[in-house]
């Protein structure tokens, strides 16, 4: 598996159900995955913290849209069906023909600043359509070219852990996990607020060791991972704080 095919679960704070993928699944109810794809062209591949905050605001606006909101909508018994086997997320990278390759499969497109990522709808993890199981990346990462800036007050932040290295894609898949869950224990009027505003987030790793035991243990949504890649399982990787989910 390369280093951007991330296959992950996730924990929740307490008072939501647990959503962790297991072995459990069998043949007749496969576990399902989010494809994601970031595009990185060669000559202008995106800013790593540019693609990490694209993908969780990528993720965000596919959750709120009505094809996967609406009962009626044409994603929604697949979300319900990956949400309640393990919110698997896989990100993969693509350029020039690949990328124009997967545009016109069913899904959205999310552009920001430097990066660009398209989500799809969950498929089953062995049933992807080939334009997207053709996609791979080998020995490629991504950078900032100089230090993000302080989140800006009252922006909802994507805290990642600083005790662990992280690949561009496994981190991608972190902050939109840590994104999710904060949608998830928001109230309808706060989804509602953050929706319309566009999503405005950031993503910044915590700043020590001391900052990040704060921000695990405040009671904020928490992202463990399930430890099939890079990192030992249930180790915390993000924490999400939403000012409307202060104590």
């Amino acid at each position: 598996m390369d280093q951007f095919d991330q296959l992950m679960a996730v924990t929740v704070s307490p008072g939501r159900i647990d959503h962790v993928s297991d072995s459990t699944d069998s043949p007749i109810d496969p576990p399902y995955v989010l494809p994601l794809v970031v595009r990185i062209e060669r000559a202008t591949p995106p800013a790593r913290t540019d693609a990490l905050e694209t993908a969780a605001r990528a993720v965000l606006t596919f959750l709120a849209d009505p094809r996967t909101a609406e009962e009626s909508g044409e994603w929604h018994k697949t979300v319900r069906l990956w949400e309640e086997r393990g919110i698997r997320k896989v990100v993969r990278r693509a350029r020039g023909s690949e990328w124009r390759r997967a545009e016109p499969l069913p899904g959205l497109t999310l552009a920001d600043r430097t990066a660009e990522v398209r989500v799809f709808p969950p498929v089953p993890v062995d049933a992807w359509p080939k334009d997207l199981a053709r996609l791979q990346v080998s020995g490629t990462d991504l950078t900032d070219p100089e230090p993000p800036p302080a989140p800006r007050a009252g922006v909802p932040v994507l805290w990642l852990s600083p005790e662990l290295e992280m690949t561009a894609g496994k981190a991608m898949a972190q902050a939109a996990h840590g994104a999710q869950l904060a949608w998830w224990e928001l109230d309808a009027t706060a989804r509602e607020a953050w929706r319309t505003a566009g999503f405005p987030l950031a993503v910044r790793t915590a700043r020590d060791a001391a900052h990040w035991r704060a921000l695990t243990t405040s009671g904020l949504p928490v992202v463990r991972d399930a430890g099939f890649t890079e990192i030992p399982a249930d180790s915390c990787t993000v924490v999400a704080e939403h000012p409307a989910l202060a104590a």
